[in-house]
């Protein structure tokens, strides 16, 4: 695991927290800096993430057999994302990067690239691909990309980058003004982006949390998990769906990652129908939070977690799918 960024000692940084405590969680006001990335501007120091590097003549066909992504034909440079599905389709690992015509070098949740190398260690066979953790050498940032946030949702890939860890400060002085991962978070979670580990659990189906597209390509051949992803897209209905939740603002807290999610007025002993992942305040919609909520829930229906009214926003339609459902008869 990489050692507290170097960048926590420019003025006015405070950690964050985990898995994020070794990158700065704001630099003094959280809100500017949200204002800052939504104009264009400024970076965030995202160095904390786990970096592997995925080299040999064999890496793209590889990982196009193995992953739900289309690697074949991926141009230079091309910023994309991946995931690697269980037999039963259920999320394992994400990962984002690109291919630099030797090497296809990504990163993933803080922590993570051990399980993931693990992974792809046992699937080399005979395959002519070598597999590094090259956390200790390259650190991952991000910088916007346009200026909207309609803009920065269509081109977020590309808004990474990976730098030299030697150069960080460097680059810092260069890319600034400096923005806390509450920023990014804050505007992440705004877009209805997941974060794997965090809005997702050891359940999720890439269709509950609105991956098809962007991380899962539909024009492929087999891989790992695909039936499920196919039937689901095909069929509709996937059995639960992230959404975005507007949390009642009276209270000047957010809740608790993983925290239950229940009907409004149902009481504490009634059943969960969901679960809340990330949550931030964003300097216009206020505290706001993604959380997994079963499909057959009504999107107009008032939910409650740790005591506060939360009111949704789709992010992932209960219906996905359904257009293509079959006729029979």
């Amino acid at each position: 695991m990489p050692n507290p960024s170097p960048l926590l000692d420019l003025p006015g940084a405070v950690a964050g927290d985990a898995p994020d405590a070794d990158v700065a969680a704001h630099y003094g006001s959280f809100n500017l800096e949200q204002r800052t990335l939504e104009s264009g501007e400024g970076f965030v120091d995202l160095s904390h993430r786990d970096v592997l590097r995925i080299s040999g003549p064999d890496r793209l066909t590889w990982l196009h057999n193995l992953t739900s992504q289309h690697f074949l034909e991926l141009a230079a440079k091309q910023w994309t994302g991946a995931l690697v599905l269980s037999p039963n389709g259920h999320v394992e690992h994400a990962f984002y990067g690109y291919d630099d015509g030797e090497a296809f070098v990504a990163h993933t949740e803080p922590g993570q690239a051990a399980a993931l190398i693990g992974f792809l260690e046992r699937m080399k066979f005979m395959t002519r691909v070598e597999i590094a953790d090259v956390t200790s050498e390259l650190a991952v940032t991000w910088r916007p990309r346009a200026s909207s946030v309609v803009e920065l949702a269509e081109t977020f890939y590309d808004g990474y980058e990976l730098v030299p860890r030697e150069r960080l400060t460097a680059y810092a002085e260069a890319a600034g003004p400096a923005c806390g991962l509450w920023a990014f978070e804050a505007l992440r979670i705004a877009r209805g982006e997941p974060r794997l580990g965090i809005d997702t659990d050891e359940r999720t189906i890439p269709n509950e949390v609105g991956w098809i597209g962007s991380a899962v390509h539909l024009d492929k051949g087999c891989y790992r998990g695909q039936e499920t992803v196919a039937r689901v897209h095909t069929l509709g209905r996937p059995p639960r769906r992230l959404t975005l939740l507007h949390l009642d603002g009276s209270e000047n807290r957010l809740p608790a990652r993983g925290a239950e999610l229940r009907l409004a007025g149902a009481g504490e002993g009634s059943r969960a129908i969901g679960f809340v992942g990330s949550s931030a305040r964003h300097h216009e919609l206020g505290p706001i939070a993604l959380a997994m909520v079963k499909r057959n829930v009504a999107l107009d229906a008032t939910l409650e977690v740790d005591g506060m009214p939360a009111a949704q926003e789709v992010v992932v339609d209960p219906e996905v799918g359904l257009h293509v459902r079959p006729r029979l008869g």
